[in-house]
């Protein structure tokens, strides 16, 4: 009976003799043979533990990571591929995959009559430049007053157009002028009061309708600007009454091209200091023009 595999006498090498030179497990020839442990006889070591758990090797370089790539410079490597998963550039603004930031939709408040260009802030004109520049550059000195007060200015200009006109009407000036000094002066006083009054009254009626319209400009401005507007384009039909008739033609034809003026300015003045439309702004400045017209214009005139 034969024994145990491993009792059994060595198979014969390539030599001749048992396990060659070396013995059983022996070469063939002088070099080593690698397959000899696992000829019959024979025993192989197996190291202890698992042979497929990683060593960890305190000398085992890392592995090199790449940095990403820069978007939209994939390299593909001529054959069409993809970015990977992850790292695909994030499309424009306003594409499809990709929404605004919370609370910057495309939501744009209404803001009045909706103008784009912001208003031209400065320092408070002189009397001289604000005066010249409601007549020659009427938007930029309009869009510089917005934030300033001009109290001074329109009372002063309300209190000189007071006496003008009651000295530029017929029936006035003959009681002005044949009556004794103190009733003269309580006279122009009342004028002067009374139009100064008138002024403000008109600016107010302005002001109100330019808000109810939707404008969102100051009141002091607005009041104060329309007083000077009013007063100021009707002072040179004024100033040819005290010399001429007043049905002259003269007279008559400066009086309708003022008034004209007078509501070119004003439409002006209440589109650029409460930001509204030119249809809104002259609707606002319509109860001041007719105003003006009704209550002294054609009474002068006529």
């Amino acid at each position: 009976m034969d024994g145990p595999e491993y009792f059994t006498a060595a198979h014969p090498t390539a030599s001749g003799g048992p396990g060659g030179r070396g013995g059983p497990g022996g070469t063939v020839g002088d070099g080593y043979d690698p397959y000899g442990a696992d000829r019959p006889g024979n025993t192989r070591a197996f190291p202890l533990g698992d042979p497929y758990e990683q060593q960890h090797d305190p000398y085992q370089q890392q592995p090199y990571h790449a940095p990403p790539p820069a978007p939209g410079h994939y390299d593909d490597g001529g054959y069409g591929q993809q970015p990977p998963y992850g790292q695909q550039p994030p499309p424009p603004y306003g594409g499809q995959d990709q929404q605004p930031p919370y609370s910057q939709d495309n939501v744009t408040v209404y803001r009045a009559g909706g103008r784009s260009a912001p208003h031209v802030s400065g320092p408070r004109p002189q009397w001289r430049e604000l005066f010249v520049g409601i007549f020659r550059t009427p938007t930029a000195i309009f869009d510089r007053t917005r934030d300033h007060q001009v109290w001074l200015p329109a009372l002063t200009v309300s209190l000189l157009y007071g006496v003008l006109a009651v000295l530029g009407i017929g029936l006035t000036h003959d009681d002005i002028v044949n009556s004794t000094f103190s009733v003269a002066l309580t006279g122009l006083f009342a004028a002067a009061v009374g139009f100064t009054v008138a002024g403000a009254v008109f600016g107010a009626v302005t002001y109100a309708l330019a808000r109810q319209l939707g404008g969102d400009g100051p009141w002091k401005s607005t009041i104060g600007l329309a007083a000077l507007i009013g007063w100021l384009t009707d002072a040179p039909r004024l100033l040819l009454d005290l010399v001429l008739p007043s049905g002259s033609a003269v007279v008559q034809g400066v009086g309708w091209a003022t008034w004209m003026l007078c509501a070119y300015l004003l439409t002006s003045m209440v589109r650029r200091v409460h930001d509204l439309p030119w249809g809104k702004a002259a609707g606002a400045a319509a109860v001041q023009l007719v105003a003006l017209l009704v209550l002294i214009k054609l009474p002068t005139l006529g």
